[in-house]
């Protein structure tokens, strides 16, 4: 009998610090709107709006430190760790690349960019959302090289380091808030100069981590000569094969999200204040099932690589159910006390009711839906099984998220025209349906197998 390659203790160490990360940045995430709306409903709609067009970039990065992940953990899995360690310097440098081509491109056009997509946010909302995107566009190399490295000590199955680091980067980030809204009064630029801080902090501690000479001792992977730029293409091939069907998917993904929030731009400012709002505490019933799926690409693609098929379908059951587990648990939490969440925040009275129905929608479906649609593609994909989660998540995004979304609340709009903010709903309700068509294409491809006859190296 062949010896499990994860033990129990072994699932937990991995499992434990990664709830307790995504756990700390959404909480830290909350305190950062919190602190950002006493700024007023402007300020938190215009960080609202660049947070949601950012998402487009940062999964990009997402992306790449995923198809990294997945090569280095087939590699250790197959005991070639001088390769795993080749995948971690090409993924540092195809993401600090793109980061830096992203910056290029969308600094000099930032404005032609935000009236494209929303350009019906009113003049207040905009002309914050413009001196936010300035200071998150410079973080993006720094996320680049924080995520690229995290993700390479999660293949290691050590995600204690990116617990820790990530301590460091979000308690920068709030105490630069406080400093800077709170003391400076800078308002929203003080919110965008404190995220470029953390993670220019974070950024370097990661690096510092990994080339150490101690890092030898520590890890299978480490970096070496980091002054020497070394190309393997042969290995920025295998990367790419999980990062460009990644990357279009989540890309693709979050333009459909834009176009849904640049339609509901014209819903009101009770509207896209309580949609951040919702967004922001319902974020933290998805952290079980998210802190998972993260696990999921070490564990499913060690599996893979050492060749255990077998494994790898009985590792991603019962990763699936403690997914379910923990999103029931968190998301029944936030259902009951969603009224008492929503005040701890600078809204208005009708944005506050608005926001409250909505979070308890969101907390029903998630607890059916949200770990099949977006825990379960990270198993297909730590196999290699990227082109399928790609096909099916663009058709569901466009025929369901986006039209459907669009439909309902037009609906919406017309049944209830003195009350515009009411049609948020329909973008909630379309999202919805969104992920019970995805889900089940997921679930049906997970038993059916074919998943498990992929391999990127």
């Amino acid at each position: 009998m062949v010896e499990n390659l994860f033990s129990k203790k072994d699932l937990k160490r991995l499992i434990l610090p990664l709830v307790a990360e995504q756990f700390l940045a959404m909480t830290i995430g909350a305190c950062d709107t919190v602190m950002v709306s006493s700024v007023g409903e402007a300020g938190v709609s215009g960080v609202s709006l660049i947070d949601q067009l950012t998402q487009l970039f940062i999964q990009l990065f997402a992306a790449f430190a995923t198809g990294g992940a997945v090569v280095s953990s087939q590699y250790l899995g197959q005991k070639s760790d001088e390769k795993a360690r080749s995948a971690a310097r090409q993924l540092l440098t195809i993401s600090t690349f793109v980061a830096l081509l992203i910056i290029a491109l969308c600094l000099p056009l930032r404005r032609v960019i935000l009236n494209l997509i929303y350009g019906g946010a009113g003049e207040e909302v905009m002309r914050n959302a413009l001196i936010y995107f300035v200071w998150v566009l410079l973080s993006f190399p720094f996320l680049a090289i924080y995520n690229s490295c995290a993700a390479l000590y999660r293949s290691m199955g050590n995600s204690k380091v990116s617990l820790k680091v990530s301590l460091v980067m979000n308690f920068t980030n709030i105490a630069g808030n406080a400093i800077l809204i709170y003391g400076a009064k800078i308002g929203v630029a003080g919110a965008g100069i404190a995220t470029l801080a953390s993670r220019i902090v974070a950024a370097f501690v990661m690096i510092y981590l990994l080339a150490r000479p101690s890092a030898k001792d520590k890890g299978r992977i480490y970096l070496e000569k980091l002054w020497k730029i070394e190309i393997s293409f042969d290995i920025i091939r295998k990367i790419l094969k999980v990062a460009i069907p990644s990357g279009i998917e989540n890309s693709v993904f979050h333009i459909g999200k834009i176009l849904v929030y640049s339609f509901m731009s014209g819903f009101g400012l009770a509207a896209i204040a309580a949609n951040a709002i919702t967004n922001t505490i319902a974020s933290f019933s998805n952290i079980p099932a998210q802190a998972i799926g993260l696990a999921s690409v070490t564990v499913i693609g060690q599996c893979i690589g050492a060749g255990e098929k077998q494994q790898a379908k009985s590792y991603g059951r019962k990763l699936m159910k403690e997914a379910y587990l923990g999103m029931f648990v968190v998301s029944s939490a936030i259902f009951i006390f969603a009224s008492l969440l929503v005040r701890a925040f600078n809204l208005s009275d009708e944005a506050r009711i608005l926001a409250t129905g909505v979070i308890r929608t969101c907390m029903i479906a998630n607890i059916f839906f949200w770990p099949m649609s977006f825990t379960m593609p990270n198993v297909l994909r730590a196999s290699g099984d990227v082109k399928f989660t790609m096909i099916v998540s663009n058709i569901s995004m466009w025929l369901f998220r986006v039209l459907f979304s669009f439909l309902i609340s037009k609906y919406l709009l017309y049944k209830f025209p003195e009350n515009t903010a009411f049609a948020l709903y329909g973008i909630w309700f379309g999202m919805y349906i969104d992920w019970i068509f995805r889900g089940t294409c997921f679930w049906i491809r997970f038993h059916r197998n074919r998943w498990l006859n992929k391999k990127v190296i």
